[in-house]
Parts: structure tokens; C-alpha cells; sequence
């Protein structure tokens, strides 16, 4: 696998004179790629969610639908993690669409055959796998964003292409109700979304290119003038070890160790609220199928003006701090999370308000500590990093939300399953605070270290 993956060679860098225009032309060219290929991928993710109240009319509980969906993030956070490794020893234009491609095909596979739904342990093994292969998406976009764009602008470049979730996320919803409509099967909800994956990894393939040195290009350091601060000494153009990787990179990283424990509750709102709202919306506040495609759709695309005026406060008004942002959105989240537990039924305004509002603040956060993560490595270590951090946002939060909230709601109630939301929210400001005061720490000594120069 690792070798039919590895890296293309670096190329002769071509003349000085066309290196500007080539570097425009392929900057738009692997951003146009991951963006497309970051959003197919979450055509084919969240498509249990919405088949849930069509599993619960068949008999299945809650609880054995939350863990049936836990499989997703269960194998999709340790993937981001150790296919994050693979990734970085990889060449992005290969890793990336393999992964899509055999995601579309569990979609598939979920949709046409019948025994792909029949049993909870059928459920958990296919979305086992196209956890797994859902690892192979962050990862190497996240190395194509540190190869082709450099740190003073990419908080503002990921807060760009961050959205790409959304707008994949978003249009699940949509295509939910198109396909039940076009073919008046609800398994559609799997299969349309699997094929138009399948159709995007060939996109994906064509317009990415692992990085500047395989077309002739300089390092993006190099040609912006724009090196890092941190991890002086180190060459980032090379491949390095996995062994050094971690040990030196990862594990001793205190900073983003408290990014990914925070990650781990910012995590839990996020997919608290997504996964369980079609169930929520149909069984509390009685809205239909179309009604809670098209909320599932608010909620997903109103984070794209979120994460993209995130990006942007991060690195025009707090100077690439990511930290006081978060915490920003994360106490409005909590807000929103309130209102959309206590507004009464029959009011579908607010409720669709109140989810707008949470997707819009939920993705700054969520893109904020996986920028985090890229700004404290290497890039040769960005998708291990970001791996890192996607594994505790996985394996604790977004798995606490398909099993816990499961058991919670048929155990205790939907009330319960709130008051977890809320001291997830909680935690995330603390813990996202001491990152902050770690970053400040850091910065005021550098800031006596030049001035001692």
C-alpha cells in the first residue's frame, strides 16, 4: 500500500521567470482539487444519520443506531490518526481519491443490497470501513494546504476551504429528499450520494498535485519569503520517520495535547446536535422529511460565513492567535444550544434559527484547532498532527455522542442528552482557555527573546 502511494520525485525547478504564473495557476488548480474532494467526501459520511428515522420505523432503537453510527467514528478517528501518518510519506493525489472511491462504494453497497441494513452488526461493520477509508480525506489536505500556502495566510486559505464540509454536509439533506423523490426508495439516501462520490474521486485525481517540487516549483517558504518561527533547524521538505514524527512532534507537544482534549468537546456539540437532529426534529418538534432535509442543510452551510469570518478574525485581529476565537463562538454555542432545546414544538422558526446559529459558530472551532494543529508541526508532520487531534475529536466525541446521547435519549429522555451538550460546551471554553494561555506565554518570550537580540 505504502509503496503504490509513495511520492513522486521533485522536478528540475523551472526558470525564474515563469515560477509566479505557474504558482498561480497551480495554487488554484490543488485548492479547486482538495475543496471538491474534502466536499464529496462528506456526501458519502452523515448519510446514516438521516436514514435513522426510516431504521427506527423498521424496529431499531436508538441505541442501536448510535452504535451502529459509532463505527463511523470509531475507525474514522484512529484512521485520521495513523492514515495521517501514511499520509505524510504519501503523495496526496493518490491517497486522497482512494479513499473517497471506496467510501462511495459502502454507500453503495448500503443503498442496493438489502442486507447491508438488516441487522445493527451489518450497519456497524460497513460504517466501520468507510470510517476507516474517511481518514484518508483531512490528512492529505491538510499537507496540501501546508505545501502550497504559507503560514501568515493560512488560517484565512482553510477557513476557505473548511467550508468545503459544509457544503458536502449541506447537500446531503437535499439530496436525501431528491433521491426518495426520484426513486421513492429511502435507500437512495445512500446510493445517489455514494455514485456522485464516486465521480469526484476522478476529479480529485486529475487537478492534484502533492506539492510545488513535483512540478518544478520552489517551496512555498521560499517563494513567499514567509518561514516559520517555530521548529528552527528542521528541513520541511523532506520526509522524516514515523518514530521521529511522534516522538518529537506529537507526544511531547503539550500545546497540542490541550488543543485535542478540547477537540474531543467541541466534537460532541458538533455531531450532538447534526446526527441526532433529523430523529430530534421529526420525533419533539414534529417537523416532516423535507422540513428536516432542508434544516440539516441550514445547519451544515450556515457554518461557511462562520468558519471562513473565524479564519479571518484569527489572523487579522488576534495576529494568528486561534484560541480567543474559539472561546468566543463556544460560549454563543452554548446560547444556541438552550434555545434550540427550550423553544416550544410548533415553532419551527426558531428552532431552524437556532440551528443556523449552531452551525454557524460550531466550524470556527472545529477549523481553528486543526489549524492549530498545522501551525505547532512541521509541515511533513502537518497529517499526523491533524490526525492527532481528529482522533480525540472521534474516538471521544463524536463516538460519546452516537452511543451516549443514544442510550441517554432512550434511557432518560431527549432533556438528558441536552444537559450533556451543555457540559460539552463548558469544557471546550476551559480547556481551549489554557491553550490560550499558553499561546501568550509563548509569544511574550519570544517577543523578550528578539528584543535581547
Amino acid at each position: 500500500m505504502i509503496k503504490l502511494l509513495r511520492q513522486s520525485p521533485d522536478k528540475k525547478i523551472i526558470p525564474k521567470e515563469k515560477i509566479d504564473e505557474k504558482y498561480k495557476k497551480m495554487r488554484l488548480r490543488v485548492f479547486f482539487g482538495i475543496f471538491v474532494g474534502y466536499a464529496g467526501y462528506y456526501l458519502v459520511r452523515k448519510n446514516f444519520a438521516l436514514a435513522m428515522p426510516d431504521l427506527v420505523e423498521q424496529g431499531f432503537s436508538k441505541l442501536e443506531l448510535g452504535f451502529a453510527l459509532s463505527g463511523v467514528a470509531i475507525a474514522y478517528g484512529l484512521s485520521k490518526f495513523l492514515m495521517g501518518n501514511v499520509s505524510d510519506r504519501s503523495d496526496a493525489r493518490k491517497f486522497m481519491p482512494i479513499g473517497l472511491l471506496m467510501s462511495g462504494f459502502i454507500m453503495i453497497t448500503m443503498g442496493v443490497f438489502p442486507f447491508a441494513t438488516s441487522s445493527v452488526t451489518i450497519m456497524f461493520i460497513l460504517l466501520l470501513f468507510n470510517g476507516w477509508f474517511q481518514g484518508m480525506g483531512w490528512p492529505p489536505s491538510g499537507r496540501i494546504m501546508v505545501q502550497w500556502f504559507s503560514i501568515r495566510e493560512r488560517g484565512t486559505k482553510m477557513s476557505f476551504w473548511n467550508t468545503a464540509h459544509n457544503i458536502g454536509g449541506g447537500l446531503i439533506g437535499p439530496l436525501a429528499i431528491l433521491g426518495v423523490a426520484l426513486f421513492n426508495d429511502w435507500h437512495a439516501k445512500f446510493y445517489l450520494p455514494g455514485i456522485i462520490a464516486v465521480f469526484i474521486a476522478g476529479i480529485i485525481y486529475v487537478t492534484l498535485r502533492d506539492r510545488p517540487g513535483v512540478v518544478g516549483l520552489p517551496s512555498i517558504e521560499e517563494h513567499k519569503n514567509d518561514y516559520p518561527e517555530v521548529i528552527e533547524g528542521v528541513n520541511q521538505n523532506i520526509s522524516i520517520s514515523a518514530k521521529e514524527i511522534f516522538a518529537k512532534y506529537i507526544f511531547k507537544n503539550r500545546l497540542l495535547w490541550f488543543i485535542a482534549i478540547a477537540n474531543v468537546f467541541v466534537y460532541l456539540v458538533r455531531y450532538g446536535v447534526l446526527d441526532w437532529a433529523p430523529t430530534y426534529l421529526k420525533e419533539v418538534k414534529s417537523f416532516s422529511l423535507e422540513e428536516s432535509g432542508w434544516a440539516y442543510f441550514l445547519y451544515e452551510w450556515a457554518g461557511i460565513p462562520g468558519t471562513i469570518i473565524a479564519g479571518i478574525v484569527s489572523d487579522k485581529w488576534f495576529k494568528g492567535k486561534r484560541a480567543p476565537v474559539s472561546i468566543i463562538y463556544m460560549v454563543l454555542v452554548l446560547i444556541s444550544v438552550v434555545i434550540y432545546w427550550k423553544n416550544p414544538p410548533e415553532n419551527p422558526l426558531i428552532d431552524n434559527i437556532a440551528l443556523v446559529a449552531i452551525g454557524f459558530l460550531i466550524y470556527g472551532p472545529v477549523m481553528l484547532i486543526g489549524v492549530q494543529a498545522l501551525d505547532l508541526v512541521p509541515k511533513n508532520a502537518a497529517g499526523t498532527a491533524a490526525g492527532f487531534t481528529g482522533l480525540f475529536g472521534y474516538l471521544g466525541g463524536a463516538l460519546t455522542a452516537n452511543i451516549a446521547m443514544g442510550y441517554l435519549i432512550d434511557n432518560y429522555g431527549w432533556g438528558s442528552s441536552f444537559w450533556l451538550l451543555i457540559a460539552a460546551c463548558i469544557l471546550s471554553i476551559i480547556f481551549i482557555g489554557f491553550t490560550w494561555t499558553i499561546e501568550n506565554k509563548n509569544h511574550n518570550l519570544k517577543k523578550m527573546k528578539n528584543e535581547n537580540m
